[in-house]
């Protein structure tokens, strides 16, 4: 058993588990999404980089003052923070917090940082949740040391497979060529610049802003490739199609040696990421990779750790002897070895020797102070005695006075370091030099003002990091074009490609852009090269368009789509449109022309577009192309015929005497294919879903030549459509279009103040008329209201319409039942029995002979509103 005590109780220790798998399998993002499901967490990652790229993300989910950055260069830590990401070294973890999880837990087997990973590995826990992400190599480690984790697997989402050896002209776009010096990789990057027109290039020791700065070029396009050391082996996500081996051994600080297999699938496993396959290879001059280096990449099958590098954790700080005494102790288990002399120790056993030093570090405090100060990181990575003199400088004077730093020796140190002028490596070293100072000026008990020296220090590295971005881009990419417009005026030959974005390229110039099969010029184009520019660009897309052609017919039908224009397109590109075809459930495929496609060519696509389009109706209106292939009897055939016709709805006042005829078995029929047969309308509820409204209503608009109609909100039983959309564009959509009374206003203001009811909520308000079979006035009631989304306005046009007149002087008011049989129309009496006995009751037929009397009229009551009417109230004077 470990001695060593854990950092939280071992009482409130929650779940633990360990996330293993190889690179692209999601493990970041899985832990991520568990930590915001907990009121507090903490992640550490293996690079600042890493850390502040996924601060970045949760903070724009949490917002900036739940989430805190923790490194050893930048701290941003709001009043009260709930989440911490952070460096594995920087991770407080004697702060509780719920969740809890360390990235990359392979590298406990790294000689040089692995006794920290290793440390996180059997002591830091969250009090409700624990996770270790990493290589499948640990599950051995992981079983042994800390038993109670339950191991986890994880497939890599896409494949990778072996290439072999390319020259670096044959390198595929979207490559990064793999170095393991910095002499090797400005070398690899001037030939790419030659041969290929640039590259951007990633190195170690560049600071992440300028890493950064050059990813993004190599992300945006402007460049194909990349050249960099096993950097990119993580941290850096990249949209990568293949990795080439510019050299198969390294220098690991002692000697060099073979890249282990699992080095190999480190690096090579950024080629491919999330569901796109990648590839990996070497470059010509290397040679091929051993058969069972390629087995093992392939199938991520990899020698287990062994051993993880351990250091003591429970440190004596009575004196610096016994400080190193404790650091040098053996590990306490055989799974664990001790960890190669790290920086810190290095520097403690140099200043321990330096009598000025041993004379101050006397006391427990004081030696603590020590091996904070030896904790310092020498970024430039020499170890050079200017570090340590720098490390015993800085104890000096926080041993004297108020122990902090002196403000103008720390301004002194920055000031050296403010120049932009050198080369590449004298940059390189000046911002590892402001680094160690960036970590300095966070340690805010050692400055008086820590907060203005961080800016500082930033705003130099900042300024260095961006002179160096603008070295490597003018030594490794060729942005002149004087050869490209030379050769365009003397007529020369033109060499031409097509990059993955459609950027087409003459002599590694860009003259234009392909979006699917049309080509569009360049804009700065002048008028006397825009023809070889436009015979150019034909040149180079001779063998483009027909590839692409059979790209589209090969494709599966994920990579069409529609959008609510009516526009087709392919990949995300528009590639025609549909057009009014004999109905409106049938409308045509029509491609867009280019001048860059023949007939034929345009004709494949439309027939491989056609046949998506068909299957595409087909799923999104299915219940209709169902009702329509039905076998039906005659008159219920003939019904649903109209049904489909109208896209799914009718007015049952048009069909009634057809509805009327069905029998039984029909209606059932009807019924089981999903046909409603109401009140008020006949149609199918599956069809006046949001997305087939829409759908419908894109269909109705290219069938009759209008604008698309817009679709109301997804759950308005009523809307007002105005006088622009008349009843077939409101059919379309599932809504009954109808118009409030003339009054003695003019057609325009009835059709200006139409409501639109949804033809389900139409039903169910004549459902509720016939209920509440109203014998005289009466005043809707909240559910009918309801009924229409409490649109009482709404609810007074659409009254009328089933039979009730308004009542009194105001209209929205009171209603009452039209007399006649056609103001309710199917409506039943209310008590039956009684309708029975009175129809008893009249005369069948004159049998006797008798004199026919003529039936009496029932008084109408005369209408108020009439301008008759108004005459009663005259008086006339004599």
């Amino acid at each position: 058993m470990l001695r060593s005590a854990p950092s939280q109780p071992t009482t409130r220790r929650g779940r633990v588990t360990a996330v293993l798998g190889p690179t692209n399998t999601g493990k970041t993002y899985l832990a991520i999404d568990r930590m915001l499901g907990h009121t507090s967490g903490m992640i550490g990652f293996p690079l600042r980089l890493l850390a502040r790229e996924n601060y970045d993300r949760v903070v724009k989910i949490k917002g900036r003052n739940q989430v805190a950055l923790v490194t050893g260069e930048e701290k941003i830590l709001p009043p009260n923070p709930r989440y911490f990401l952070c460096t594995v070294e920087s991770m407080p973890v004697d702060r509780p917090v719920e969740f809890l999880a360390v990235d990359e837990v392979q590298l406990c087997a790294d000689p040089e940082r692995g006794h920290v990973f290793t440390d996180r590995l059997l002591h830091a826990r969250g009090l409700c949740e624990t996770m270790f992400l990493g290589a499948d190599t640990m599950r051995g480690m992981v079983r042994a040391l800390v038993p109670d984790a339950e191991i986890v697997s994880r497939p890599r989402f896409s494949t990778l497979s072996y290439a072999g050896a390319k020259k670096l002209t044959r390198l595929p776009p979207r490559s990064a060529v793999v170095a393991f010096s910095a002499n090797d990789v400005y070398a690899t990057a001037e030939l790419m610049r030659r041969n290929r027109g640039g590259t951007a290039v990633v190195l170690g020791a560049l600071s992440p802003r300028t890493r950064n700065a050059q990813v993004a070029m190599f992300e945006a396009g402007e460049v194909d490739y990349l050249v960099a050391t096993d950097a990119i082996g993580m941290g850096l996500n990249l949209n990568l199609d293949h990795v080439a081996f510019a050299r198969l051994s390294k220098f690991d600080g002692r000697s060099s040696r073979r890249l282990t297999a699992a080095e190999v699938g480190q690096i090579a496993g950024r080629a491919g990421r999330h569901m796109s396959d990648g590839s990996f290879g070497t470059t010509a001059n290397t040679g091929g990779i051993d058969e069972e280096v390629v087995e093992a990449v392939e199938a991520h099958r990899f020698d287990p750790v062994e051993a993880m590098a351990w250091r003591n954790r429970d440190l004596d700080f009575r004196s610096p002897e016994r400080l190193l005494r404790t650091l040098e102790m053996a590990p306490p288990v055989p799974q664990l070895t001790k960890a190669r002399d790290a920086e810190d120790y290095q520097a403690l056993r140099a200043l321990a020797r330096d009598p000025d030093i041993a004379g101050l570090a006397t006391n427990p405090e004081a030696v603590r102070l020590l091996w904070e100060v030896c904790q310092v990181p020498d970024f430039r990575k020499i170890l050079s005695e200017h570090h340590a003199r720098l490390l015993g400088q800085i104890y000096r004077y926080l041993m004297q006075g108020e122990g902090r730093l002196p403000d103008d020796w720390v301004g002194k140190q920055l000031e050296r370091l403010d120049r932009t002028e050198g080369d590449i490596d004298s940059l390189i070293g000046r911002i590892a030099h402001v680094r160690t100072w960036t970590y300095i000026t966070h340690r805010g008990d050692w400055l008086a003002d820590n907060a203005h020296w961080q800016e500082r220090a930033r705003q130099i590295e900042d300024r260095l990091s961006d002179a160096l971005h603008e070295g490597l881009t003018d030594r490794f990419v060729d942005r002149r074009t004087a050869a490209l417009v030379k050769r365009l005026k003397d007529g020369s030959d033109l060499i031409g490609a097509v990059r993955r974005d459609g950027e087409v390229l003459v002599e590694g110039e860009h003259v234009g852009k392909l979006t699917a099969f049309r080509f569009t010029l360049d804009k700065t184009a002048t008028s006397e090269s825009a023809r070889p520019m436009l015979a150019a660009a034909r040149r180079a897309l001779s063998g483009e368009i027909p590839a692409r052609v059979l790209r589209l017919e090969a494709d599966n039908d994920g990579a069409f789509a529609l959008d609510e224009q009516g526009r087709l397109t392919w990949r995300g590109d528009v590639i025609g449109r549909l057009v009014r075809g004999n109905d409106a459930l049938h409308p045509k495929v029509a491609i867009d022309g280019s001048d860059f496609l023949d007939s034929a060519q345009r004709e494949r696509i439309r027939k491989r577009v056609d046949g998506w389009f068909e299957r595409h109706i087909r799923n999104k209106l299915a219940p209709l192309f169902v009702l329509a292939e039905a076998e039906l009897p005659a008159r219920a055939r003939g019904l649903a015929f109209q049904l489909v016709e109208a896209m799914g709805v009718l007015h049952r006042g048009d069909v009634a005497e057809h509805v009327r005829t069905l029998t039984k078995p029909e209606r059932k029929a009807l019924a089981d294919l999903g046909v409603r047969l109401g009140r008020e309308s006949i149609w199918m509820p599956a069809v006046l879903k949001p997305q087939a409204r829409r759908f419908k209503a894109m269909l109705a608009a290219i069938h009759s030549g209008s604008e698309t109609v817009d679709a109301p909100s997804e759950n308005a039983a009523a809307f007002w459509p105005g006088a622009g959309r008349d009843d077939a564009a409101c059919r379309t959509l599932g809504y009954r279009r109808i118009e409030p009374g003339r009054r003695g206003r003019g057609r325009q203001h009835q059709q200006a103040n139409a409501v639109a009811v949804r033809v389900d909520a139409l039903e169910r308000l004549a459902g509720a008329m016939h209920k509440l079979d109203p014998a005289g006035p009466f005043t809707p009631t909240a559910a009918l209201a309801r009924i229409l989304d409490n649109d009482r306005e709404a609810l007074a046009v659409a009254l009328p319409a089933l039979g009730y007149g308004t009542f009194g002087d105001n209209e929205v008011s009171a209603f009452r039942p039209r007399r006649g049989p056609a103001a309710h129309p199917g409506k039943k009496p209310a008590n039956a029995k009684a309708a029975r006995a009175k129809e008893s009751r009249k005369p069948r037929g004159n049998k006797s002979g008798a004199k026919k009397t003529e039936p009496v009229r029932p008084r109408v009551k005369p209408d108020p509103d009439h301008p008759f009417a108004k005459l009663q109230h005259l008086t006339f004077v004599k």
